[in-house]
């Protein structure tokens, strides 16, 4: 059995990360993810969503066999215990390949290190893009909602009547 090891933070998911987890389970039988603790995050914004929230939609997704939460302390503690056939990484994951594969031998593994160079296009394929749309979005939305409320309050006066 081939096991795969995904990596991510996976903070609001979109069809990018469907798409990446989609061709990461094509490599092997069995796809575990590690879902990036919120202190470890730190090449981008904190995650808004919590860490245990993430990592149960992680789990949720259909190509997911299992979604663990890394260490808070040391990266490779989970790669060591999962022991991996191979790991993948994402079109934009900042990780260097030949570093990673050097450090897994250094620790005794003999792990392949796959970038996924698949990429899903869409207007909203990104964390950051949506939250930048919510964002721009909320306080219309929010009065959207206030008004709405009012009117449905108005109508339930007039149907006790």
């Amino acid at each position: 059995m081939v096991r795969v090891v995904a990596t991510g933070t996976f903070d609001i998911i979109h069809p990018g990360h469907i798409r990446f987890l989609k061709e990461a389970k094509k490599l092997g039988d069995e796809l575990i993810v590690i879902v990036a603790r919120e202190k470890n995050v730190r090449h981008k914004p904190k995650p808004i969503i919590p860490e245990e929230q993430r990592r149960r939609v992680v789990e949720g997704i259909k190509y997911v066999d299992k979604a663990i939460l890394g260490d808070e302390h040391d990266m490779f503690k989970p790669i060591m215990e999962l022991k991996p056939d191979i790991i993948v990484l994402g079109h934009d994951q900042h990780f260097n390949e030949k570093w990673l594969e050097e450090e897994l031998k250094k620790r005794g593994l003999n792990t392949r290190v796959v970038r996924i160079k698949a990429k899903e296009e869409c207007e909203f394929c990104s964390s950051t893009k949506i939250i930048k749309r919510v964002a721009e979005l909320a306080k219309k939305r929010v009065e959207e909602y206030d008004r709405l409320a009012a009117v449905k309050k108005e109508v339930k006066k007039e149907v006790t009547k």
